[in-house]
């Protein structure tokens, strides 16, 4: 599975069913591209459980603004369209993989 583009305009339409991740980037941020592949990976393994998507925060100011993003990467768990967790910060795939397996059990 891939992982999905999301904008300010589809956002609360990609992410609001079941369980998302939705990964804010930046193109110039060193975290953020060690961040990419992990969530890629995850994507591949748990797509089918989990909707995968990542927002570049220059393109789009308005989300995470609304959700106090402050630092990137940051990782928004929601769960039928409620923000469940947030992990701000590089985090290893086991890491991701312990915080999905509370959402999707």
């Amino acid at each position: 599975m891939a992982v999905d583009v999301t904008t300010d305009k589809t956002f609360e339409q990609d992410t609001n069913t079941g369980v998302s991740v939705t990964d804010f980037w930046a193109t110039w941020c060193g975290p953020c591209k060690m961040q990419s592949p992990v969530v890629e990976q995850l994507a591949d393994e748990l797509g089918d459980k989990v909707a995968f998507t990542k927002m570049d925060v220059d393109e789009n100011p308005d989300t995470p603004s609304k959700f106090g993003i402050m630092g990137i990467p940051t990782l928004i768990v929601k769960k039928d369209g409620a923000v469940v967790d947030t992990l701000v910060g590089y985090h290893s795939k086991e890491q991701i993989e312990r915080t999905l397996a509370q959402y999707t059990a």
